[in-house]
């Protein structure tokens, strides 16, 4: 059988499948679940095209990985065949972990554990399956490979990650601040000291790479209409996990009600299998067909917030660069308690605030440096002569306060 399969990409055209087992790790239903999983979660309900998958994500940055690998090459550098495949392994399962909706319920279905902690149990799984083959890809995921600079073409503040969804996710959107010159960054990639660095040439493309990244937080990941509709759904499981608890009856997929019901922890995923299994048969479907039925809950919290959701009757929200007084949050709360027929005491699941944060490059972790001609390196915050990029080391806060809309 020819597993050097083409796939046709929106965004890069043409993808050659470059080796057997990605081939037969694309077609395992582990990763085919990720078919079934939104990339931005709800951010369909601001821009309509946003409904690409983690799967289409996964398959783009290892494309992207193909080409940096042969870049690094080129430039002299040794890298296996092996290390090549082990390379694309890990990037391609990097995110094989994630929950549905994405980052939307990250650690709340299954509760205050990562993506990433889950996509090393999946990765060390089908390593069992796959007789040890993935063990280097997972080496390379986890950092203890020897040659680090594999390990941040996966993670790092410029990895081929973060190429892949800018460039997508502006595609999907149509946000056209987050397109970013991929193959140019690419293109400039070597090693210096065993770390990843930038050529001197790459650096106009890499202020551009920071300062999209930035635009694409508060236009799209960050934006507050998003944010309404994420909480919403959180407040949703908040609000059916406290039913649960109390013995009320819900609908739902036999997987999803087994992490609604239950609060396992790392531990329990780790010494239990059938957890994994049952975590790997949960995607987007499941929470949403859950909450077209708990429209008609009897919980009028519960209906409320899935009727809003549903229907696209969100949170009324309100940005602030100061926090909110506890005044307006208390008459918020009424107001939205007034209208949704509840008691008071219910008021957290219907006005809240809350703060987000945008960090468009984190200096004090894995800094993008640029080498320079006569073999130095720099930190881009600093070999840059635009003052734009210091300033973007500097995370900005912003607080947000949701609230029921009136019905009228």
């Amino acid at each position: 059988m020819n597993k050097k399969k083409i796939i046709n990409d929106p965004v890069y055209g043409f993808i050659t499948v470059p080796f057997e087992i990605v081939h037969d790790i694309i077609g395992h239903p582990w990763f085919q679940r990720l078919t079934r999983i939104r990339q931005l979660g709800l951010t369909y309900l601001v821009y309509p095209g946003a409904i690409h998958t983690r799967f289409h994500h996964a398959i783009g940055a290892m494309h992207l990985m193909t080409g940096a690998i042969e870049t690094l090459r080129s430039k002299g550098h040794e890298i296996s065949h092996q290390e090549a495949e082990s390379a694309c392994l890990a990037i391609l399962m990097h995110d094989i972990g994630h929950g549905p909706f994405s980052h939307a319920l990250e650690k709340l279905l299954a509760k205050d554990i990562s993506h990433e902690y889950l996509s090393s149990l999946f990765m060390n799984r089908l390593n069992v399956e796959f007789s040890g083959r993935l063990t280097e890809a997972i080496s390379i995921f986890t950092d203890t490979h020897p040659k680090k600079f594999l390990h941040q073409l996966v993670s790092s503040q410029l990895d081929v990650d973060r190429l892949d969804y800018l460039n997508r996710d502006s595609f999907f959107t149509g946000v056209s601040e987050g397109v970013i010159s991929s193959d140019r960054i690419i293109k400039m990639l070597d090693i210096a000291d065993g770390n990843l660095v930038i050529e001197e040439k790459g650096i106009y493309s890499v202020e551009k790479f920071i300062t999209a990244r930035r635009l694409m937080y508060w236009q799209v990941y960050l934006h507050k209409t998003v944010l309404a509709a994420e909480h919403m759904l959180i407040n949703i499981i908040e609000r059916a996990r406290e039913l649960a608890a109390e013995g009320v009856p819900l609908f739902g997929t036999e997987s999803f009600l087994e992490f609604l019901v239950n609060e396992y922890s790392t531990s329990d995923f780790s010494e239990n299998d059938r957890l994994l299994e049952k975590f790997a048969s949960l995607d987007d479907f499941d929470v949403f067909t859950s909450i077209k039925v708990w429209c008609n809950h009897p919980d009028k919290v519960l209906s409320t917030l899935c009727k809003g959701l549903t229907n696209r009757k969100l949170y009324k929200i309100e940005i602030s660069r100061d926090p909110f007084t506890v005044d307006v949050l208390q008459k918020r709360q009424i107001e939205s308690c007034l209208i949704a027929g509840v008691p008071l005491e219910q008021s957290r699941y219907l006005a809240f605030e809350g703060s987000i944060e945008n960090n468009a490059y984190d200096a004090d972790d894995n800094k993008i440096n640029i080498l320079f001609k006569n073999g130095v390196y720099q930190d881009i915050a600093k070999a840059s002569d635009n003052f734009n990029i210091d300033a973007l080391t500097k995370p900005v806060k912003k607080y947000f306060l949701c609230s029921l809309k009136s019905n009228g």
